[in-house]
């Protein structure tokens, strides 16, 4: 690598020392690792890709590092048959949390690997209801027009309060979140069948498992599904001991990236590998 000058270095030496960390993670487990952070959206796909740009397709193992409260489904099986392009066996890291379409990306891994502070959770789809706003769980979106028009029937005089209460759900956003719902299990499926060694029986078979502790069941969009119930499922999971190097080293370099999003505060995107890296809302 050529020479950097000292304002360069010192403006990009964070960067510079996640970056080393990937690398000796590598060295450390022969592998590729890259870091995908945030919430799935639209533009998560191009930045994934870049990011994904120089990996080799041959190469034997992908590990990705996966931290995302969700998003867009459809994105997320898009984002994970774009990594399993790049390899023979993808294994996803879950340092915290790999929630709603983040679950899906996870469910065609080779390997799951979990923490003591790894939590999956629901893969029931989220509707955007504000802009710029935190999605919304399309079973609740459902849920609430139908408890508001048992509650109407019941007693007439409540119309305008439920009707102001639900000001911002129109009959189209209605049917939007009913068809995502449908939906639901396909992508369930779909998300299953990124990993080409499953056959499609065994495809059926998972499905026809999660679809319950996943889809079905849950009562909140934010339920834990964590290692242990994800390996009682049939998932591939493996849940590292804290005290391991390997564990270690992935709380190391996840660590970086709670600090640059303030603790948690902003909403930040990272897509990073040894040599590329697109970090937004740091």
């Amino acid at each position: 690598m050529q020479d950097r000058s000292p304002l360069y270095s010192a403006q990009h030496e964070l960067r510079f020392q996640r970056q080393a960390l990937i690398e000796e993670y590598e060295k450390a487990n022969n592998c590729r690792l890259v870091v995908l952070i945030g919430a799935i959206i639209s533009f998560s796909l191009t930045l994934f890709e870049e990011v994904l740009s120089d990996i080799d397709c041959n190469t034997n193992e992908l590990h990705v590092l996966l931290q995302s409260p969700g998003g867009d489904g459809e994105v997320a099986v898009r984002l994970a048959r774009a990594a399993q392009a790049r390899c023979k066996s993808l294994v996803v890291i879950v340092p915290d949390v790999a929630k709603s379409a983040g679950t899906l990306f996870t469910l065609g891994a080779s390997r799951i690997l979990m923490g003591p502070t790894s939590d999956l959770g629901p893969t029931d789809p989220q509707i955007v209801v504000k802009a710029n706003e935190p999605f919304v769980a399309a079973k609740d979106i459902i849920k609430s027009v139908e408890d508001a028009a048992a509650a109407v029937q019941k007693q007439p005089e409540t119309y305008p309060l439920y009707s102001a209460l639900l000001s911002d759900v129109s009959a189209l956003l209605l049917q939007q979140a009913r068809a995502a719902l449908a939906r639901g299990s396909d992508l369930l499926r779909e998300a299953l069948a990124t990993n080409a060694s499953r056959s499609d029986a065994e495809v059926q078979a998972l499905a026809a498992t999660l679809q319950p502790l996943l889809v079905d069941s849950p009562h909140s969009h934010g339920a834990i599904f964590g290692a242990k119930e994800a390996a009682a499922a049939g998932l591939p999971v493996e849940t590292l001991a804290p005290n391991s190097a390997q564990w270690k080293a992935i709380w190391s370099l996840w660590t970086r990236y709670f600090h640059l999003s303030g603790g948690g505060a902003k909403q930040m995107f990272a897509f990073e590998g040894t040599r590329i890296s697109q970090i937004l809302g740091a």
